[in-house]
């Protein structure tokens, strides 16, 4: 079983920052592409940014510029710091890793139960 679990959302000023990290855990023989998703109420889930091993990302067109994702192999962690955030930013969100539970495994894709970003005057 693999848990992945987010932390650092709350409420942010327009403008400012704040940093999510996401720790993937459990039965863990390798980690590919984890990316980051956002979901505001009202809408579909979307794609915020992704990254493979060796650390190519990719960036929503919204969020190019503000955000920056990136990852700890040693640690199964992935960050997002998001810098001048706008109120259309709000949203829960997730992150989502394809992991490999043994050498023979296939790639299965879990999530976290999401971390609530805020932002607002």
């Amino acid at each position: 079983q693999v848990t992945l679990v987010e932390s650092g959302g709350g409420l942010v000023q327009p403008g400012g920052p704040l940093r999510l990290s996401c720790v993937a855990s459990g039965s863990i023989f390798s980690v590919n592409t984890m990316r980051w998703y956002r979901q505001a109420p009202g809408k579909q889930r979307e794609l915020v940014a992704g990254i493979i091993p060796g650390g190519i990302t990719d960036y929503a067109d919204s969020v190019k510029g503000r955000f920056t994702i990136s990852r700890d192999d040693a640690r199964n962690t992935v960050y997002l710091q998001m810098s001048s955030l706008k109120p259309e930013d709000t949203a829960v969100y997730f992150c989502n890793a394809k992991v490999k539970t043994d050498r023979n495994s296939g790639w299965n894709d879990y999530w976290g139960q999401g971390t609530q970003v805020t932002v607002s005057s």
